[in-house]
């Protein structure tokens, strides 16, 4: 995998409740690109953080249908890990 790829892979922090408790247990939460796989994860992640990453899990979370006003839309996929 590329430099490139790796910096592109992890997207940003998941700041929730759950996330923090799994933070006192050495664990993050982070938004990833929704193609990228669970072995693309780990490279990138111990590569940018200088960790031993024991395993990976994976999520992908649907948008939601939302109203704005009287206009529906839809907020976009993402992925978690």
């Amino acid at each position: 995998m590329n430099q490139e790829r790796i910096y592109q892979v992890v997207l940003g922090p998941v700041i929730t409740e759950k996330a923090t408790r799994g933070a006192e247990h050495n664990q993050i939460t982070s938004r990833v690109l929704l193609d990228a796989t669970k072995p693309e994860i780990k490279a990138a992640v111990e590569q940018l953080f200088s960790v031993k990453v024991k395993a990976v899990n994976t999520m992908r979370v649907k948008g939601k249908a939302k109203r704005f006003r009287n206009v529906m839309g839809k907020r976009s996929d993402w992925k978690k890990a």
